[in-house]
């Protein structure tokens, strides 16, 4: 089948099996632990095995058995973990030879293969592994099983519960077998648990033995149907997890012993008994017990022993998250029972309590005594240390020698009693919390009530002590800082569960208030407490928030769980410490109320002048000033250093949590400071830096979150409106800059209405932000706004400053911008040059101003195909940007991304590939990922990589550009519909249709919305839903689409614009598609007219519709016309393009079917080798271009009789389209037909020759098509089948073409060709068993028998038929019966196998 090329629609961018083994050499003890096993087990035996027998396959194929002693343990094999059954395997089976007739074998012979599969020579299977009748080597083995699964290279988990259909939905999703999985058995056994846990590598396998996935990949699921944290199926030591976390792991697990519940988890504790079966569940948990005591306690624990009590400590009942410190905490007090302290910092309100008593509560078993003592003052402390002298008298009577621990007089001696006790030899097992130690005695602080927390520490350096505090210099043991929580999920369940509401992780109120409160456990308690006891919603709590702060805060009700602290008071405590210590420290808390949280630093503060606070002026004087007071700040807990990984240019700054910036806005700045406030915006709006500053946008990035804050203040007139324009127009310059296009319009209206307020409608100042204002509408589309503010501004400029002045001149080049967005390029042109020549006479040719319209006027040259002109300009910018600005200024980098357009204009792909990398990863740098520039890269990048073929790449890019897009402009902007159109175009070409038509649709509906019906952009897409209806064979609504983009584009452009002429020339493929030959021609011809007057007759559109012609004349047998019209394309392209582009390809590729088609073969073959090498060259070998010429050669040499060099062919064009574009492709599955059809002849051909094995040979490899591409069967059953009529095999003929049939229905495949009567499932066929392609109707085939059929089939005279019948054909061979479409799949299997 020969595919034209260039006539495509131009489409609108945006920019085996195995034999049962037997088994031999088997020394093999079998009896089902389930069912047979001795009542008692010798209790003096508890070492691990010291000998494994494991199974491996011979080289013969069959099994055997081997043992181990433990040194000798093969370091690789397989091991498998399923659920006991009925039926299972015992060694008496497999020496009685009765093994193969139990259900249990299959499992066996499974993980045999599996590992045999996975390069693994031995496996152990528990079934048939131990001798369960010997007593001793049972509890050797049970007591050694977790490091056996542990040490296993190979874990196979076999689910006979689980089945997985054939095939995943066509969604993608796996809903059907995941939930099954989830369900399955095996995750409520006891055994399974260390089976789990232990194996490095667990792979899961569903009852049909396919893999559905690993505990890697399923892991999401394993722990959610589990409760098993994710860390510990990574391989976390199980010692950091609690003794109570990992009985909770086995609560609901179930096992056929009572016994096994404690037996199975001897190796989950590191711990080995002896197995005494029926002593019960509870004696044998109660022995567990004792065990895990001795072994993480020591047998000198119980003289210390003091029961675990948190009686008085407020804390949380379910705690969220911290598991990452848990395990640090435990880590850091783990050791030999020496001195081991930690010290927990952080802002008043992260929940340093709650942590340190979910360690207790969690480790609670490896302490003799845990012992909790406030110690926010003396007093505290010290009746602190008296009930903790209760709690040690209560169970050791004699132990502290006091004759009354309740009076205040004798508080000092209960204190170093209790210490003397803590400090006695073999008592190294205690855990003594230091809460709340917010005063400690340090050296700057003069506080007479700091506390001096040594002075409470027993003198004998043992035990383990946790100290919480808000102040960082606490240095008392190892550091570790309480940070907010990271994870929203985190948040979203204290809220939960202090509001008792469900649904949290679906609700996007309850979300946006949980990233507002920025994982602050006080801050989201609190709200949640208040949800509880009130009707409002989240939204309505989140207005509230932000709205009535204080009063909010007063009316919230107390927290148990967080004594003596409100989130209205928390940090009261901590800023009274603050005044004492640094009255500047204190100030600057107050002032950042008026910035944003995020990132202060030094030099943003570095404006002030002389009528400024003093305090300020003191506080920036230089660098130790500064850090000195924000290290006050910083060690009460209440500033971090900003951790951003940004580049720097400037001193790195700090920054305060979101919930103490609210305090500090609604406590500290209670009375609004105007004049701070209007401080605050001079010094942001001072510190944006200008054009010509060296690598501007790492400041201007850094400045976007403070300029927000400002916004907001001016917008809400919390700023005072003098003098306050300037700093709007700087703070609309910054946004726009940054691609946030409706903040800067705000700011460049507010500053246009205070310049004109304060200067008058013509000043220079105010024309200045209207030009800025013209910019601003041209980057949203609003042309006719713009070309308003631009004319203001160049009249005013040319009135008082004279039409050579700078100023006028960058308005001149804005119109010129102006003039290229709406297509008027001779006066975009003619725009550029006025200000070229201006600019270079007053600011000289290497002047930015000059570079920037240097740079556009070869964005005009490059829309009017001047390439040559385009790059030379191009360059030049380029060159006098590095020169000026450096290789990485934006501007720079806005050229190479230019120089990218052009090159790929010319097919240079390789080069616009390396420009636009350097392009992306300079924007990357320099912007950031989500920046405007930035994400337009990434999109043209995409166009390159589709343009490529390398279409998961393309949509990789395009994917990542509509997300950004959608988060930095939302899902209705512009450049998010182009997008959106542009994944629709790649859709399209991967023969996705219906995801194309669904991108179209999405992009269709919010180009209406946002521009009209009738805009261009809009037009557009119309356009591309035409070529998608084409290509659905929707021809009509095709039709309708083209007509509405037509008629909108004259309207809107004119009838003779280049777009309006693209679907002149669309609309001309269609009819040429619909058999309208005239019509096309006549549209063809239209487009052909206007692109020779718009663009002359060498322009690459003019010779598209030139190529296009050529293909009708040609479909119209007009062959040497069409040999005109594509000559007169060639020498065109190659006078334009050169002689490798990809066009003039297209072109060469198009010669070659005409000359094929003409039947000069030997031409044609010629003309397909230079389109070959040159796709190959210019596009590589795998490109969906390289491909059609190669199938296109495959045909030709399939009509030149050269059978082998077309197979090969048909083979190279078959392996790159099903790895470019997919098994389900049209383009696939047209080489799949093709190559169907070349097997079908040398069927025939060596039928003829009577080659029976030659034929089967052939026959075998349609097989093979058939069951790699089901989408082709259809076709490919029919030359099946007439092969097998060929070599006489009636049935499997009869079977080939009743499947072809079954398929067809309802519709016709085969056609009588007597009568063209389509053959249905419903009537008998008559497929003649001689001729290469002939079949009757009943009607013809009698006719023929009576000589009454006439000339068409007289050939079929005295030739023999089989007949088929099709109502049997109909009921036996519906495809609706999922049983037969398996009965096909291994028919097929087992003719490929013949």
């Amino acid at each position: 089948m020969s595919l034209p090329r260039g006539c495509r629609s131009a489409e609108c961018a945006s920019p085996n099996a195995t034999p049962s083994p037997t088994f031999t050499s088997l020394h093999i003890y079998a009896l089902s632990t389930a069912q047979q096993l001795p009542r008692t087990l010798p209790p003096a035996i508890l070492e691990p095995s010291r000998i494994m027998r494991l199974l491996q396959y011979n080289n013969d194929g069959d099994f055997s058995l081997t043992e181990f002693f433990e040194g000798d343990i093969p370091k690789k094999y397989a091991i498998l973990s399923h659920r006991w059954g009925a039926e299972e395997v015992t060694f008496k089976d497999l020496t009685d030879g009765t093994s193969k007739c139990k259900a249990g074998y299959g499992k066996i012979q499974f993980c045999g293969e599996q590992a045999r599969r996975d390069g693994l020579q031995y496996f152990w299977v528990d079934t048939c592994c131990i001798d369960k009748s010997n007593a001793v080597e049972l509890q050797e083995a049970i007591n050694s099983m977790f490091r056996w699964y542990h040490d296993a290279t190979k874990c196979y988990v076999y689910l006979l519960d689980v089945s997985r259909p054939r095939t995943d939905s066509a969604d993608g999703s796996n809903e059907a077998w995941v939930s099954t999985f989830r369900k399955s058995e095996w995750f409520t056994r006891g055994w399974t648990l260390q089976e789990l846990i232990a194996p490095a590598s667990v792979n899961f396998f569903c009852k049909d033995r396919g893999l559905l996935g690993n505990k890697v990949s399923l892991e999401r699921h394993i722990c959610e149907v589990t409760g098993i944290p994710a860390s510990a199926l990574r391989g976390s030591p199980l010692s950091d997890f609690s003794v109570a976390e990992r009985l909770l792991w086995a609560a609901s697990r179930g096992t056929f012993r009572q016994e096994d519940k404690a037996y199975s988890l001897l190796g989950i504790f590191d711990v080995n008994m002896p197995l005494i079966y029926s002593e019960g569940k509870d004696k044998a948990m109660n022995r567990l017990r004792e065990e895990i005591d001795k072994a993480s306690k020591g047998f000198k624990r119980e003289d210390f022993s003091v029961t675990f009590s948190l009686s008085d400590v407020s804390y949380v009942e379910h705690f969220v998250a911290r598991k990452a410190e848990l395990v640090e905490i435990h880590k850091a007090l783990s050791g030999d029972g020496s001195r081991r302290a930690v010290v927990l910092y952080g802002l008043g309100g992260m929940g340093k309590t709650q942590l340190s008593a979910a360690y207790a509560k969690r480790h609670k078993d490896s302490y003799s005594g845990i012992f909790w003592l406030n110690i926010k003052d003396k007093d505290s402390l010290k009746q602190s240390f008296a009930k903790v002298a209760k709690q040690i008298s209560r169970e050791h009577p004699s132990a502290l020698r006091l004759s009354n621990v309740d009076a205040n007089e004798s508080l000092d001696e209960v204190i170093d009693a209790v210490k003397a006790w803590l400090s006695r030899p073999n008592n190294t097992r205690w855990l003594m919390i230091f809460d709340n130690y917010d005063n400690p005695k340090l050296p700057r602080n003069w506080d007479p009530a700091a506390v001096d927390i040594k002075k409470f520490f027993p003198e004998s350096y043992q035990g383990s002590i946790i100290i919480t505090t808000r102040s960082s210099q606490v240095k008392n043991g190892q550091l570790i800082q309480v940070r907010k929580l990271g994870d929203v999920r985190d948040s979203l369940e204290i809220l939960s569960n202090a509001s008792r509401r469900k649904g949290l992780f679906d609700d996007s109120d309850a979300i946006m208030l949980a990233k507002e409160l920025d994982g602050l456990p006080l801050a989201l308690a609190t709200a949640g407490a208040y949800l509880d006891q009130v009707t409002v919603g989240f939204s309505d709590y989140l207005r509230l928030y932000k709205q009535s702060w204080v009063q909010l805060q007063e009316s919230s009700p107390e927290l148990d769980s967080y004594e003596d602290r409100t989130l209205y008071s928390t940090w009261q405590i901590s800023f009274n410490h603050v005044k004492q210590e640094n009255d500047l420290s204190a100030k600057l808390l107050c002032f950042w109320a008026y910035f944003d949280s995020q990132d202060l630093w030094l030099e943003l503060l570095q404006h002030s002048d002389s009528n400024d606070p003093d305090w300020l002026r003191e506080l920036t004087k230089d660098e130790i000033s500064f850090h000195q007071a924000v290290r006050v700040l910083s060690s009460h807990g209440l500033v971090e250093v900003d951790m951003s990984s940004q580049e720097l240019i400037e001193s790195r700054g700090y920054s305060i949590h979101g919930c103490v910036h609210s305090w500090t806005v609604h406590v500290l700045n209670q009375a609004w400071d105007y004049d701070l406030a209007k401080l605050a915006v001079k010094f942001v709006g001072s510190h944006i830096p200008g054009e010509l500053t060296i690598r501007p946008w790492l400041t201007q990035r850094r400045l976007l979150q403070h300029a927000a804050r400002c916004s907001y203040m001016i917008l809400n007139s919390l700023v005072t409106d003098d003098g306050i324009a300037p700093v709007c127009h700087e703070l609309g310059r910054l946004y726009a800059s940054q691609g946030k296009l409706v903040e800067a319009e705000q700011m460049h209206q507010r500053a246009l209405q205070g310049y004109e307020k304060a200067f008058g409608p013509e000043h220079m100042s105010t024309f200045n932000t209207v030009n800025n204002l013209g910019n601003l509408y041209i980057s949203q589309g609003k042309l006719v706004e713009a070309e308003q503010m631009y004319q203001r501004a160049l009249q005013g400029n040319e009135k008082a400053l004279g039409p050579e002045h700078t100023a006028t001149l960058n308005t001149v080049h804005n119109l010129g911008n102006l003039y290229a967005s709406q297509g008027k390029l001779v006066e975009a042109e003619q725009i550029y040059q006025r200000a070229l020549q201006g600019k270079e006479k007053a600011l000289g040719p290497e002047h930015m101003f000059t570079l920037n319209t240097v740079n556009n006027l070869g964005s005009i040259y490059q829309s009017q195909d001047k390439l040559v002109e385009a790059e030379q300009m191009y360059q030049r910018a380029l060159c006098g940007y590095e020169k000026a600005l450096g290789p990485e200024h934006t501007s720079t980098l806005n050229t190479v991304n230019n120089l990218g357009n052009l090159y790929q204009s010319q097919d240079k792909l390789v080069e616009a590939e390396k420009m636009y990398q350097r392009a992306l990863q300079g924007y990357e740098k320099a912007l950031g990922p989500e920046h405007m520039s930035t994400l337009n890269t990434v999109k043209y990048l995409g166009i390159i990589y589709k343009s490529q073929g390398k279409l998961v790449e393309a949509e990789q890019m395009y994917q990542r550009a509509l997300q950004g897009y959608e988060k930095a402009l939302g899902p209705e902007h512009i450049s998010t519909l182009d997008t959106v159109n542009n994944l629709g175009i790649l859709y399209k070409n991967q023969g996705k249709l219906d995801e194309a038509e669904k991108m179209y649709q999405r992009a269709l509906c919010g180009y209406e919305k946002a521009l009209g019906p009738e805009h261009t952009s809009t037009l557009n897409t119309v356009n591309n839903m035409g070529a998608l209806y084409k290509n659905q064979g929707k021809l009509v609504e095709a039709e309708k689409i083209y007509q509405r983009a037509l008629q909108g584009k004259e309207k809107a452009l004119g009838p003779e614009h280049t777009s309006t002429l693209d679907t002149v020339n669309n609309l001309a493929a269609l009819y040429a598609a619909q058999g309208k030959l005239a019509e096309a021609e006549k549209m063809y011809q239209r487009a052909l007219q206007g692109y020779e007057k718009a663009l002359g007759p060498d322009h690459t559109s003019t010779l598209r519709t030139v190529n296009c012609l050529g293909a009708l004349y040609a479909a119209q047998g007009k062959l040497a016309e069409a040999e005109k019209m594509y000559q007169r394309a060639l020498q065109g392209y190659e006078k334009a393009l050169g002689l490798e582009h990809t066009s003039t390809l297209d072109i060469v590729n198009n010669m070659g079917v005409l000359y094929k088609n003409q039947g000069k073969l030997i031409e044609a073959e010629k003309t397909y080798q230079r389109a070959l090498q040159g796709y190959e060259k210019a596009l590589g070998p795998e490109h969906t271009s390289t491909l059609r010429t190669v199938n296109n050669l495959g045909a030709l040499y399939a009509d030149q009789g050269k059978l082998v060099e077309a197979e090969q062919i048909y083979q190279r064009a078959l392996q790159g389209y099903e790895k470019t574009l997919g098994p389900e492709h049209m383009s696939t599955l047209t080489t799949v037909n093709n190559l169907g059809l070349l097997y079908k002849k040398q069927c025939y051909a060596a039928a003829k020759l009577s080659g029976y094995n030659i034929v089967l040979a052939y026959i075998k490899q349609l097989a093979s098509l058939c069951l790699g591409f089901p989408h082709s069967r259809l076709a490919l059953f029919d030359y099946v089948g007439r092969a097998f009529v060929w070599v006489g095999d009636n049935e499997k003929s009869a079977a080939a073409f009743a499947y072809q049939l079954a398929l067809s229905s309802p519709k016709y495949y085969a056609y009588c060709d007597g009568c063209d009567t389509g053959l249905c499932v419903d009537m008998s066929r008559f497929v003649c068993t001689v001729c290469e392609d002939r079949d009757l109707c009943k009607s013809c085939f009698d006719k023929l028998e009576s000589n009454d059929l006439g000339e068409v089939s007289s050939s079929c005279q005295g030739h023999t038929f089989l007949e088929l019948d099709g109502i049997s054909i109909a009921r036996s061979s519906s495809t609706d019966n999922a049983n037969n479409s398996l009965l096909i799949e291994q028919w097929l299997k087992d003719i490929a196998d013949l």
